[in-house]
């Protein structure tokens, strides 16, 4: 049975993996044992220490108390700096890593994560639950129904006001396009395949006389290998949450809401005026998959290989993304 070591207790660590952890728990007595173990130079900084956790200011305390045969390790600390943190990680001799979205902040830095896998053979599962979900798995099963025809086009919004953390200077995420669009990306290369993008955009975040480049929106347009086209758009100013993803046919129309928090794991899927409602706890079930992984796949094994490579690929199309709006940007500069 493993153990868990969570690296970095903000909201993602302290919040939403833990939760996740003793909800999979409360399903599987057998999954984890504790206690959890974390690792926060600043505990109870940037979120309250929850309950029942031992917490240590160093990686080297924590392989005292937690050697590497028996973590699974949360790595959830911001996508800004995460090869220096695996790279200690390896050092030190852990290799079964659950990491955060989005897996690299760009492609040179993907590729030093890909190199740190490779060399150290590590078993590495990045959190992707949305696409793991029910309400994704309802979804890909009325695509392959043909019950409404072909799938033309994929419709995504990601909103939710999130000015405090943007606004900090150590909030660890470049730009819109790391926040929300992880998610939503993965889940529609899951629905739809295989895309390239085919249009960009940043907006800055601005309160006051604060701003904050690209972290105010960001809109993604992909063309898919099967001609499907997306459009993702993510608004971190906006006044309310919405989750929603919306999937149009040849003949009909499916809507799926997400949870927009934690406070609630109902989601609901709207398919020609027919609303369902139904739990789909995502990342509890996720965690629940990743450590039975763990349990009983060997690292040699292939499939390790082929769950890196989605991940790989929407590493590769942000990147291309924010390259997109870094010259567009340039030309406007030049242009004044």
């Amino acid at each position: 049975m493993r153990q868990p070591l969570i690296v970095g207790l903000g909201r993602s660590g302290a919040g939403l993996h833990l939760r996740a952890l003793r909800t999979a728990l409360g399903r599987a007595p057998d999954l984890w044992r504790g206690p959890v173990v974390a690792v926060d130079p600043r505990p109870g900084e940037r979120a309250p220490v929850p309950d029942g956790v031992t917490v240590t200011p160093s990686l080297e305390r924590a392989r005292e108390l937690l050697p590497p045969d028996r973590a699974v390790v949360h790595v959830c600390t911001p996508p800004a700096g995460r090869t220096a943190v695996l790279a200690a990680l390896c050092a030190a001799g852990y290799r079964d890593l659950i990491v955060e979205k989005p897996l690299a902040a760009g492609a040179g830095e993907l590729a030093a994560v890909a190199e740190l896998r490779d060399r150290h053979r590590l078993r590495l599962a990045v959190v992707a639950h949305w696409p793991a979900s029910g309400l994704a798995d309802r979804l890909r099963a009325l695509i392959a129904s043909g019950e409404l025809g072909r799938l033309l086009a994929v419709d995504v919004a990601q909103h939710k006001p999130r000015f405090a953390r943007s606004l900090r200077a150590d909030d660890g995420h470049p730009t819109a396009f790391d926040v929300e669009l992880p998610h939503s990306l993965g889940l529609v290369l899951s629905l739809a395949g295989p895309a390239e993008p085919t249009a960009a955009r940043l907006t800055d975040l601005r309160v006051g006389t604060s701003v904050r480049p690209g972290l105010g929106s960001a809109l993604l347009e992909l063309r898919h290998a099967n001609g499907v086209r997306t459009r993702i758009v993510s608004d971190l100013t906006a006044p309310v949450r919405e989750r929603r993803v919306a999937l149009d046919f040849e003949h009909g129309r499916a809507v799926g809401h997400f949870a927009p928090s934690d406070a609630d794991d109902h989601v609901q899927l709207d398919v020609g005026g027919r609303r369902e409602v139904f739990r789909d706890d995502a990342l509890a079930a996720f965690l629940h998959r990743a450590y039975t992984r763990f349990a009983e796949v060997a690292a040699d094994d292939p499939s390790w290989e082929e769950e890196f490579a989605p991940h790989a690929e929407a590493v590769r199309l942000l990147d291309a993304a924010k390259r997109h709006c870094a010259d567009e940007e340039a030309h406007r500069g030049a242009a004044r």
